[in-house]
């Protein structure tokens, strides 16, 4: 366990990211898409619709707005006073959505209360992201579930696909230093040259009929370009990136007291879902 469990960089960095990009203009049908390919292990019964859950790095509060309304209440925690800011526009007609300020390791919650929590690509940019996993699940009430995503080490990939990420963390490790000014054009323009191409050849790829799931960000194919500059800045701004097997997130939430742990078939990968004992 570290001493103390963030980076305040990092929280800089992301208060930025969602201040410039706080997801307002972005289709709902397309944010709905990707909601439910987090969600797809979720299961909305009854006590997660008449209970209080958490969402442990809501950001822009962006998954925030669909679970609120499958809720009965919400409460949305960021370690950035931007972020927080951000979610609290976006989440201004959410009467049941309460959003506060708080680092993972310093939350208020009582433990044991919650019906639900989840937490979508947040705790991999945390120091130690087994303890704050264990911070996450100590606030859920017995057999409550917890979802998470955590980026993948590309253990379902070719081996090749590991290299190629390797070369671009090169550059996130150059980028990343930048001041937001210079680094927000930069991420631009690696969404314009890298992203885009990429993202809408594996699009056309699979009009004809052909296999794209090993064709690198082939996930954003029918993407908007605003959520590739929002990734490109996330992916490569970002100064504190974990990543992890399967069989490593596994044996984290089991640590954290998660059973019957199951992991999505699809991308986003890795997202996957325990119960608390």
């Amino acid at each position: 366990m570290v001493k103390d469990n963030f980076d305040s960089d990092v929280i800089d960095d992301f208060g930025d990211e969602w201040d410039a990009y706080d997801q307002s203009t972005v289709d709902s049908n397309e944010l709905e898409k990707q909601f439910l390919d987090y969600f797809k292990l979720f299961s909305w019964d009854e006590s997660i619709v008449n209970g209080t859950g958490a969402d442990f790095g809501c950001g822009s509060g962006r998954w925030a707005r669909f679970v609120s309304d499958r809720v009965k209440s919400l409460i949305c925690i960021d370690a950035s006073q931007k972020a927080v800011n951000v979610s609290k526009k976006n989440l201004a007609d959410k009467t049941n959505c309460q959003v506060m300020l708080a680092k993972i390791d310093e939350l208020s919650i009582p433990d044991s209360s919650l019906d639900f929590a989840y937490s979508l690509g947040v705790l991999h940019h945390l120091p130690d992201t087994a303890e704050a996993i264990k911070n996450c699940t100590d606030k859920l009430k017995s057999g409550a579930p917890f979802l998470i995503y955590l980026y993948y080490a590309f253990d379902n990939r070719p081996k090749w696909y590991s290299l190629v990420w390797k070369c671009s963390d090169f550059f996130r490790g150059v980028i990343c230093k930048l001041p937001f000014l210079i680094k927000c054009p930069v991420t631009n323009i690696i969404s314009m040259l890298v992203y885009y191409p990429l993202a809408r050849f594996a699009l056309l790829m699979e009009k004809i009929g052909i296999s794209v799931n090993n064709i690198p960000l082939f996930e954003y194919r029918a993407k908007s370009f605003y959520t590739m500059r929002t990734d490109a800045l996330d992916r490569f701004g970002t100064r504190l990136e974990q990543r992890f097997t399967r069989v490593q997130i596994e044996k984290m939430l089991e640590q954290a007291g998660l059973v019957d742990i199951t992991f999505s078939d699809i991308a986003p990968y890795w997202c996957a879902l325990g119960i608390k004992k």
